[in-house]
């Protein structure tokens, strides 16, 4: 049985985008977004756990012979996401028009890897079962937005998270944005967020602020990232799984949190200059951290 170093394990999406300038329908999801951004990283041993419908196999080939490894389950249908942003990209609306099944024990006995990528897109794809049974085996990370969303008649909202400090406790990587920490923790305010969820067993908490840049806390130390300022944005979808990607990427393989925060700010830079997953390679992320200017948070 391989074990891998990062396991994604998460839907595959079909997502409408609209912003003021297109409307593009292409496969999306955090699992997408991440397999894609490793996928031209290389460097470290990667796989995928996903579940869809017939519909998006499509994409699930198509990630394979791209050199992905790929472990698919059934699934009655994918999750059809549709977002719609203003000019403002770091406001979105979101609509769900379909629902998959959610990951179960059972499906995931056989998958090792020293570190899993939970891309929860919905409250309900990850009961905390699940949850525990893998940080028994490896290091847990979660964006906490999809244990945010309630989809009432496809429209969605923002919740606080059930059971949250039940299961925070075995989360090692929690990402939330500046929106998210304050439905989590009741805090505005950074640090005193970043400290909540560590009070609450998070191991390395990473708060996005968009355009200005992202603070991260070990429970000891706060490190300031910046953002890398983009030549031009096209579509901010992924970008928040971009930034996971890219500092999972360099924790894999034994980076520190600051150095791999920084890579990941870079990474999301190059993402939101384009429709779709980002495709930059080691190179090109360090010509961005080289030559952009920065914003500090």
């Amino acid at each position: 049985m391989n074990k891998f170093e990062l396991c994604c394990i998460g839907h595959i999406t079909l997502d409408k985008v609209v912003t003021p300038k297109s409307t593009v329908h292409m496969p999306g999801g955090t699992s997408f977004y991440v397999s894609s951004a490793i996928l031209h990283l290389k460097g470290i041993d990667y796989s995928l756990v996903t579940a869809v419908g017939a519909s998006e196999m499509a994409v699930v080939d198509e990630l394979r012979a791209k050199g992905v490894r790929v472990t698919v389950h059934p699934s009655a249908h994918s999750v059809c996401f549709e977002n719609i942003y203003g000019e403002n990209q770091n406001n979105r609306t979101q609509r769900v028009r379909a629902k998959a099944n959610p990951f179960t024990v059972e499906q995931l006995k056989d998958t090792e890897a020293n570190i899993f990528h939970l891309g929860a897109l919905l409250a309900d794809d990850f009961s905390p079962e699940v949850v525990k049974y893998l940080a028994g085996k490896a290091l847990v990370s979660v964006d906490s937005q999809g244990y945010l969303r309630e989809v009432r008649d496809t429209q969605v909202y923002a919740i606080d998270w059930k059971g949250k400090k039940e299961i925070l406790k075995y989360v090692h990587f929690l990402k939330a944005n500046e929106h998210e920490m304050a439905i989590l923790t009741g805090y505005t305010d950074v640090r005193l967020a970043a400290g909540q969820l560590a009070g609450w067993g998070v191991r390395e908490v990473l708060i996005t602020l968009g355009d200005m840049g992202s603070i991260l806390y070990d429970g000891n130390v706060f490190y300031r990232i910046p953002a890398y300022l983009p030549h031009e944005i096209v579509d901010a979808t992924g970008c928040g799984d971009t930034y996971m990607a890219g500092y999972l990427y360099q924790r894999a393989r034994g980076v520190g949190m600051e150095e791999a925060g920084r890579f990941a700010a870079a990474l999301s830079t190059l993402k939101i200059e384009r429709s779709g997953p980002v495709q930059a390679s080691c190179e090109d992320v360090v010509r961005c951290m080289q030559t952009r200017k920065q914003r500090m948070p």
